[in-house]
């Protein structure tokens, strides 16, 4: 792997002023972008968000980082704020005043077209910004392929300066379902491995289960993509079989769902909904199995972090999923709604103490590969190759 560092323009890239656009909530591609401002803000380089609020895990003050917060005015006439046209705006006038070097917009729906309409009204100031557009997932395998916003998708992908891609995955999935006449750069999703690999905090773990039950994690935002009900209905099958609790971090439309389901298959007593969660490494560094039975999964960022606190992973093969959960040694894969045979795996990882140990050892192995150390000068190299590039 190239490192930046020993490129010859190298003094030039740290001095690189960013503006990142993103959705600053829980979900995956709002943390994957503040985290990645985050440590590049420690490399050096001056990191501008640019979102309607304060990004959730922009936890940190940093003399590198900058917010600035897209005001959107509420008028009668309007069903619908203005979103869109506020963020042009207001790109419009940071790059002016900040004088940035580069847009990295994350999730193509609105992001990559308010940028691209942002580049143009910039030049008629004569002001050149090339634009990196990062793909997510369901910006492409869901919201994306809608016949009302497919032909805007493609526009903007196709007239990103640099288009990148969380999963080879996703890649392939982007060329299948639109137009693309770009190359695509598979960049991967990353974890801190400075605070996920933690080592696990035994006061909490002796509260949650007190006495020695298998502690089971799953957490997302609670959509029907998720497939939470999965989650509870393998618990089940678990906690027939050996003393367990299922922890479940997060919130969404499904939760109600889920709390009802609990109620009908009688195990509510064993399982805690925790909510949203920001320190949500301290919870997992307890856990001996995470679930993840997404009907799509373009990466898997939760399970990448649950893997870093040597927690195997049970998921479905879908997506990028098997790019980074290995079956037979960091989990098991298995179809989509294959609930037995979710269970039937989590129990073999679960049958003793020494295969337990080995699956988890694996999964902390397997998360090395992707801590970001490793990924962030793939970002800083492809950055300075669309600089250049635009020169």
């Amino acid at each position: 792997m190239l490192d930046c560092r020993s490129h010859p323009n190298f003094d030039d890239l740290c001095e690189m002023k960013i503006g990142i656009v993103c959705y600053p909530t829980f979900g995956g591609s709002g943390v994957v972008a503040t985290e990645l401002g985050k440590a590049l803000a420690i490399r050096g380089h001056q990191v501008h968000f640019v979102t309607y609020s304060m990004p959730v895990r922009l936890d940190f003050f940093s003399e590198n980082i900058f917010y600035h917060e897209v005001a959107v005015s509420s008028y009668p006439l309007f069903d619908y704020a203005p979103y869109e046209s506020a963020l042009t705006s207001k790109l419009v006038d940071v790059v002016r005043s900040e004088k940035l070097d580069l847009l990295h917009v994350h999730y193509a729906i609105p992001h990559a077209s308010v940028a691209w309409l942002a580049k143009q009204i910039l030049a008629s100031y004569g002001i050149y910004i090339p634009i990196v557009t990062t793909l997510h997932g369901t910006d492409i395998t869901l919201v994306g392929k809608d016949l009302s916003y497919e032909p805007v998708v493609t526009f903007a992908i196709n007239h990103s300066d640099g288009i990148t891609a969380v999963s080879e995955s996703l890649k392939r999935d982007t060329y299948a379902n639109f137009k693309i006449e770009k190359d695509i750069r598979v960049i991967y999703n990353f974890v801190d491995l400075s605070r996920f690999g933690k080592k696990a905090n035994e006061q909490f773990k002796s509260m949650v289960a007190p006495n020695g039950e298998k502690l089971i994690v799953h957490t997302s935002n609670f959509r029907k993509v998720k497939r939470v009900e999965d989650v509870v209905l393998v618990f089940d099958r678990i906690v027939k079989k050996m003393p367990a609790k299922l922890l479940l971090i997060g919130d969404g439309p499904e939760r109600t769902a889920i709390e009802k389901l609990c109620r009908e298959v009688g195990n509510c007593e064993h399982v805690r909904f925790m909510g949203r969660q920001e320190a949500v490494e301290e919870i997992l560094s307890v856990c001996d199995l995470f679930i993840m039975p997404s009907e799509s999964e373009s990466f898997g960022l939760a399970a990448l972090e649950a893997m870093a606190c040597h927690v195997p992973v049970i998921s479905t093969n879908t997506g990028g999923m098997p790019e980074l959960n290995i079956h037979g040694v960091t989990g098991f894969l298995s179809n989509v709604g294959e609930v037995d045979d979710m269970a039937r795996h989590a129990l073999e990882i679960l049958s003793d103490t020494e295969t337990l140990s080995r699956f988890k050892s694996a999964a902390a192995l397997q998360a090395q590969k992707f801590d970001i150390h490793v990924v962030l000068p793939d970002y800083e190299n492809y950055y300075l190759d669309i600089l250049e590039r635009s020169k």
